[in-house]
């Protein structure tokens, strides 16, 4: 493959965690319906390690992490000395892996990571490259080819539930979530990887940054840290306003934005989802915050579409439609027997993809009357904890053990 074939953009990338808008949504057609182990599979991938970052796209490639050496689910323990991630470039037409840059662990690590393993931060990818966020080991940037520019320190810090944000581009800058590494949202030189800005404070947050613009045009970089959701200056880090969220848990759920006004879901009990327009000063509480609702989820994102939100319950138990305007919950229909969900669901042609850690995906109409359109089976003994991503009329979806492409056949 050339450096120009790999390089080139196309329409239907999916550079980056929750996609193009980093909202989970898709403008693509033709995406399957209904598949199984046995039908509407392009190709299955068998992935070195285990992990749960999400796939993303580029050009001709598919980028994700994965990790090797130590308490790899249906492996042996096997040693923390041994702990590798595993930066993975794949064909984007074949699945077949094209290279795997093995990163060995900076240690000491965690002992035991509860549910997530050691790759759960997803990559972000552009005409430069791809860059992994692999927590207390750094930050590394390859080129298309694989060939490692620069690698950066975010902090040494660890967590037994892991790191998770993942890496956000904004203009020339990579915006790193470096929550549990450094208490701080680190800025870095996406050329060559020098710190540009840090901002600290950053408490108990594994969700990604968005970015949201106010309605006077405003760039704002907004990240939810437990107690509040926070919107600083991208280019400089200075902060711009907070808003308290009534929200007592961490907070995991990537928010999302529409017409100057976010949304952040989270917490397991009480204060669960808030909305907040943009473009304040100080602390916006009083005059900002729009509504609170106790009808939230503490894993997954949400789903914002034409002036509703739809979000699932981490415990699988309830779908959720809410008004954006004020929070009202339209429906909350109980699933039955669905599995957990720490995947955070995908939109494209009017449908809803959430999937479950079984390997089990509802697909749900989005509108604000429930209706389900298909239930699909997938299982090879792992759990599907990655979120999937729409490729062109294709979905990848991640489990422990593989990578498989879904499209109509």
């Amino acid at each position: 493959m050339t450096a120009t074939e790999s390089d080139a953009a196309t329409s239907d990338d999916w550079p980056r965690f929750r996609g193009p808008s980093g909202m989970g949504t898709s403008a693509a057609t033709g995406l399957p319906l209904t598949w199984s182990e046995s039908e509407n599979i392009v190709w299955k991938t068998e992935l070195p390690g285990s992990g749960a970052s999400s796939p993303v796209t580029y050009g001709d490639h598919i980028y994700l992490t994965s990790y090797t050496g130590y308490l790899v689910p249906g492996q042996d323990r096997g040693s923390l000395d041994n702990l590798q991630r595993h930066v993975l470039a794949l064909d984007r037409a074949s699945g077949q892996i094209v290279w795997d840059k093995a990163v060995a662990a900076k240690l000491p690590e965690e002992e035991n990571i509860r549910d997530h393993g050691y790759a759960a931060n997803t990559c972000v990818a552009d005409k430069s490259g791809v860059v992994a966020f692999l927590g207390k080991s750094g930050v590394i940037a390859y080129d298309h080819q694989g060939n490692q520019k620069w690698q950066a320190d975010v902090g040494s810090n660890t967590n037994g539930w892991g790191t998770a944000a993942s890496p956000l581009l904004v203009e020339d800058l990579v915006i790193i979530n470096a929550s549990i590494e450094s208490e701080s949202l680190v800025a870095l030189d996406r050329a060559t990887g020098e710190r540009r800005w840090q901002a600290g404070g950053i408490r108990e947050a594994w969700n990604t940054p968005i970015i949201v613009t106010a309605d006077s045009g405003r760039k704002e970089l907004v990240v939810a840290r437990h107690g509040d959701v926070m919107a600083f200056d991208p280019a400089t880090g200075d902060s711009l306003w907070t808003c308290k969220t009534g929200i007592s848990w961490y907070m995991v759920p990537t928010g999302v934005a529409a017409d100057g006004v976010v949304y952040f879901v989270g917490g397991r009990s009480g204060t669960a989802a808030l909305a907040v327009r943009a473009g304040g000063s100080g602390d916006v509480t009083d005059t900002h915050r729009l509504w609170t609702s106790n009808a939230g989820t503490n894993v997954p994102s949400p789903i914002y579409h034409q002036g509703h939100l739809y979000y699932i319950d981490y415990n699988g138990s309830i779908a959720y439609c809410a008004d954006a305007k004020t929070g009202e919950v339209v429906y909350q229909e109980r699933l039955g027997r669905f599995d957990q969900v720490y995947a955070s669901p995908v939109m494209a042609e009017g449908r809803i993809y959430y999937l479950a850690r079984n390997g089990a995906t509802l697909v749900v109409a989005a509108r604000p009357e429930f209706q389900q359109s298909a239930r699909n089976e997938l299982s090879d003994g792992t759990r599907f904890d990655a979120s999937p991503a729409v490729d062109g009329n294709r979905l990848l979806i991640r489990s422990g053990k593989y990578l498989y492409c879904i499209g109509r056949q």
